[in-house]
């Protein structure tokens, strides 16, 4: 394979995942249905680009994100990540690319632990996959990451509690990018966030990929927000993808239904 032909290969590349949670009932508990979230969903993420899946709550755009993270247990289908399938490997053998792959979550009150300071919480990937690390550098590394998410390093001994929405996103971006990953999950970065600062972390994470050479699947339900970071968009219902196209071919030929219902219902000044 030639360089150029290397270069030209998607990072990601999803095909047929099924994601198919399990309905018990009766006195044993035995299995009497599933819920179909994710209902043989493929596509794929090309590298260094920003791929927005977009639904309505419910739609299964979460859980096919958490399904690549393997924070959800696979049903069927096949993740390849650079030509290696995800799907099938061991706990133990997809630990090495927890580095590669990591998540920002979308609540950034709930998904920071109001126990631990902000360094231990963005220290702590590091502490995980680079125990070789002195304190020192694990230091230097997380005043860093505080600078490059437009935080003081002076922020590292207070608790989530004492920063807004805002800056607590940025704290759990600051933590993805701890560990030097090549593609991050965003699932709803901005959601839980006011539409002025929705903007800001929006920019950042564009700043960011540019700076760092990053691969997104960005999950949202807001296709303003998708337009806007979006090289391709995916929109998907009721867990499978009904429309795929780039971000313009979206918003100005949208070709099915339920992709011109969610633009009906984009705000308009």
């Amino acid at each position: 394979m030639t360089d150029s032909t290397a270069d030209q290969s998607p990072l990601l590349s999803v095909r047929d995942l099924k994601v198919h949670f399990p309905i018990k009932g009766g006195i044993l508990q035995r299995t009497v249905d599933s819920v179909k979230a994710v209902d043989g969903v493929s596509f794929d993420v090309p590298r260094g680009k920003t791929v927005g899946l977009v639904g309505e709550s419910g739609s299964g755009k979460t859980t096919t994100g958490r399904a690549i993270a393997r924070l959800v247990p696979i049903t069927a289908g096949t993740i390849c990540y650079e030509g290696q399938d995800l799907a099938h490997l061991s706990r133990k053998d997809f630990f090495a690319y927890r580095k590669k792959i990591q998540v920002i979550f979308q609540d950034p009150f709930g998904s920071l632990n109001p126990r631990m300071t902000i360094y231990s919480i963005i220290a702590e990937p590091l502490d995980i996959h680079f125990k070789d690390w002195t304190k020192a550098q694990k230091v230097t590394r997380v005043a860093d990451l505080l600078k490059k998410v437009g935080l003081s390093a002076d922020f590292m001994q207070r608790y989530p509690h004492q920063f807004s929405g805002g800056q607590r996103q940025r704290i759990g971006i600051a933590r993805a990018l701890a560990v030097e990953p090549e593609f991050i999950i965003c699932d709803e970065p901005v959601s839980a966030l006011d539409v002025s600062v929705q903007a800001q972390i929006v920019n950042l994470l564009q700043d960011l990929q540019d700076e760092l050479g990053l691969t997104y699947l960005f999950i949202a339900h807001d296709l303003a927000v998708v337009e806007h970071i979006s090289d391709q968009v995916l929109v998907m219902t009721e867990g499978k993808i009904v429309e795929q196209a780039t971000s313009d071919e979206i918003y100005n030929n949208p070709q099915h239904p339920y992709t011109r219902k969610l633009l009906d219902a984009v705000p308009s000044l």
